[in-house]
């Protein structure tokens, strides 16, 4: 229902925006078409590999690695997991709802996403040659500690009844 929402949100804003200018409407959607155009190889690429991941790992499998009891090891994967997974938002969230739907614990679904939008290892190659190597790997242990420290508080403050909605929303997920 919320798609269908913001579905309709852009169409009448792009119905607007004609009526007030064409021609810049044209120019805003022909470079919007060459964005995705160079965006969509790339989302093709990471969709079939998520895919693949997702349907090769079976519930077990996540629940040992990402689950409630994986304990400081399901941390410290889902730590590593998304920070070295380089992937757009529009993958990230509908992967972490099919991984706590196949039975991933609610903080390491925090701590995964926290470390895919802060950490970035993959950068720590252009933050050592710009910055120093000392740097780069403070500011990852920094990251890692923080979101691990921000997911714990996040659990320790939300409502069991709200994360057990979050639970039921990925479930509805597909």
């Amino acid at each position: 229902m919320d798609t269908l929402l913001l579905y309709l949100i852009a169409g009448i804003c792009l119905i607007l925006s004609l009526l007030k200018d064409r021609q810049k409407t044209r120019i805003a959607l022909k470079k919007a078409f060459k964005a995705f155009e160079g965006i969509l190889p790339q989302f093709l690429v990471v969709l079939i590999l998520v895919a693949i991941a997702l349907s090769v790992l079976d519930t077990g499998t996540i629940s040992l690695i990402f689950g409630k009891n994986s304990g400081v090891w399901g941390v410290l994967a889902a730590s590593l997991v998304g920070a070295i997974t380089l992937i757009p938002g529009f993958v990230a969230f509908p992967a972490a709802a099919v991984l706590m739907k196949k039975g991933a614990s609610f903080i390491n679904i925090l701590i995964f996403v926290g470390a895919w939008s802060t950490t970035k290892i993959p950068m720590l190659l252009f933050e050592s040659s710009a910055l120093g190597p000392r740097f780069a790997l403070s500011r990852l242990a920094i990251d890692i500690v923080g979101i691990i420290l921000i997911s714990l508080a996040i659990k320790a403050m939300l409502p069991a009844e709200e994360v057990a909605r979050l639970y039921r929303q990925a479930e509805k997920f597909d």
